[in-house]
């Protein structure tokens, strides 16, 4: 269908923007406000009243704003359903989950009344039905992540994915309609724009980070990813005084503070992240998801005790949504971690085993943990046991679109050497999941932290080598190597660090079950031989990472780290790929 805008400037008929309410006593309007419509720029206004109550941790205020109109206006159903997808991909209960896909689909179902009925060649849409448009794919693209989340089943993913295409053919086409000649600027123009750089933005980013393979065959299903085009049409939804603003903004500080650290080759953008923050922070100076993504840039930065105050900050700030709180916890945790305060990291794994339902096989086997770093006279908090804490860590497995979290199967497959009557106790549990969450990278600019690993890792290898040899103990060596290379780079020993990568490969056929540390000492190499400038060799070993190694743990992770060194240098993914066979 080809869109054209009228440039007509038409008021909502009566329900579009939903009937007016008297908002201050909550029990309805009067008659003559019932019969007054609203417009859509009045519903725009009032929905961006209920984000600002939103983002100054007022929730509940939020919704109650929102709640009289969504079964009336488009925008206000959206919103409603947004904040409760939000709260339920936090809580991840099964119970929240499905009553967010519920809201979303009446939403859906709220701006399915606003389209246009009959697709007909040159027609033009009102105002009105373009951003009914941008509504709907926003609510199938909300809807298919929580089918994602909701669903075991094959059929339902199938689901989840036509519901994606689906949204991204409407943004692409919105979006060339905004972009043509035939376009006349409506009086809600930002927000209608704003709608469409999030979704294309969004799309578009996301797909970048995908792998070159998989990519090709979303792109020939009509899909795109251009990473510095995603990131510049968010940015100028994140930057403008419109309803998808925080959507933008949010999405950028993940990217830039999460996503390069974890799927990226963990550098972080940490200038562009405190530059979208800042006038949020100045506009919500107690807002505690920005009181959050404070915390992180300043742990990126390694400014830890910073970082420990404002996620502190973000956990006072507000008592409505305690699942804000559990994303503290997880980066508090860290934070003493990074310090070796392995009770202070424990205690906060324990509030998450105890509060949080993301992921209980984690938080549980991060408690045995550090449990396991402490010596062995010292007595553990409340009476646990690390060795019984790691037996339990498999019954706490849980699925997500049908499969089981990596890092979950990472951390029972790890906790197996527990079984056993006289268990052989992990060497650095704690260093090796840090590893797996990038976070060597978040000390490098604090060498005294650094140090303080590298003296773990060194008291470790000397017990090890003290210890009668078993089936674990050329695991365990290599590594307790690829953590000292890490150590090393970061305190720019980089002849020291090379050698210790190598040491892993040079033991590839010892190794008997952490085959992970081939293909990850591989990628460790070849960044490193980034920063030397080693552009040939620094390709080499990551195409030998890509295509020599299988099924190993965490090797998604692993793979979309390749990609983005691969990109940093401009290499053809594709380039050499026989030569290193």
């Amino acid at each position: 269908m080809r869109l054209v805008f009228s440039g007509r400037t038409a008021e909502l008929p009566t329900g579009v923007g939903g009937t007016r309410m008297n908002m201050s006593n909550g029990k309805g309007a009067s008659a003559a406000e019932k019969s007054s419509p609203m417009t859509l720029k009045e519903s725009l206004d009032e929905c961006m009243e209920a984000l600002d109550l939103f983002l100054n941790n007022h929730f509940s205020e939020s919704l109650e704003r929102l709640q009289p109109r969504v079964n009336e206006s488009m925008y206000h159903a959206l919103i409603y359903a947004t904040v409760l997808e939000m709260q339920a991909m936090m809580t991840f209960q099964h119970d929240d989950i499905t009553n967010a896909g519920n809201t979303m689909k009446s939403a859906q179902e709220v701006c399915q009344r606003f389209r246009r009925k009959n697709k007909s060649e040159g027609e033009s849409l009102t105002e009105v039905q373009l951003h009914a448009e941008v509504c709907f794919a926003e609510c199938q693209l909300q809807r298919a992540a929580l089918t994602f989340l909701q669903d075991e089943n094959m059929v339902s993913f199938i689901k989840g994915g036509i519901k994606v295409r689906n949204s991204y053919l409407i943004y692409k086409e919105l979006h060339g309609l905004v972009k043509s000649n035939t376009y006349l600027k409506g009086p809600s123009h930002v927000h209608l724009e704003g709608g469409i750089a999030f979704g294309i933005g969004a799309f578009n980013l996301t797909l970048s980070l995908f792998p070159p393979r998989l990519l090709r065959l979303l792109e020939f299903a009509g899909f795109s990813g251009e990473k510095e085009y995603g990131l510049s049409l968010l940015h100028d939804g994140a930057t403008g005084m419109n309803l998808r603003s925080m959507l933008c903004a949010l999405l950028l500080l993940c990217y830039y503070t999460f996503l390069t650290f974890i799927l990226g080759t963990g550098e972080g953008e940490v200038a562009e992240a405190e530059k979208l923050l800042k006038p949020f922070q100045l506009r919500y100076p107690r807002g505690a998801i920005f009181l959050f993504f404070a915390g992180r840039t300043e742990e990126i930065k390694g400014n830890i005790d910073e970082a420990v105050a404002l996620f502190e900050d973000g956990c006072k700030a507000q008592q409505a949504w305690k699942q804000f709180h559990h994303m503290c916890y997880w980066e508090l945790m860290w934070c003493f971690t990074y310090k070796r305060v392995w009770k202070m990291a424990y205690f906060y794994a324990d509030l998450l085993s105890q509060e949080s339902n993301w992921s209980k096989a984690m938080y549980v086997y991060m408690k045995a943990a550090y449990l396991s770093m402490l010596p062995k006279d010292e007595a553990r908090p409340f009476g646990d046991d690390e060795v019984q804490l790691f037996r339990q860590v498999p019954a706490f497995k849980q699925k997500i679109a049908g499969k089981s979290p990596p890092t979950e199967k990472f951390a029972i497959r790890k906790a197996r050497r527990y079984k056993a009557a006289c268990p052989v106790r992990l060497p650095v549990p704690v260093l090796e999941m840090m590893y797996m969450w990038n976070g060597f990278s978040m000390i490098k600019k604090r060498p005294e932290l650094t140090e303080g690993m590298m003296q773990t890792l060194t008291e470790e290898e000397r017990v090890l080598q003290e210890s009668p040899e078993n089936e674990f103990s050329a695991d365990d060596r290599c590594l307790i190597h690829l953590l000292k290379g890490l150590c090393f780079r970061n305190l720019g020993l980089l002849q020291d660090a090379e050698e210790s990568f190598k040491k892993v490969f040079a033991s590839e056929k010892k190794i008997k079950f952490d085959h992970y540390l081939l293909p990850n000492s591989l990628v460790e190499l070849g960044l490193l031989y980034i920063d030397q400038g080693r552009r040939d060799e620094a390709i080499k070993a990551l195409h030998k990472a890509k295509h020599n190694y299988k099924d190993y743990s965490m090797e998604s992770r692993t793979q979309f780290r390749v990609h983005a060194a691969l990109a940093k240098l401009k290499a053809d993914p594709s380039e050499d790929e026989d030569s290193h066979l």
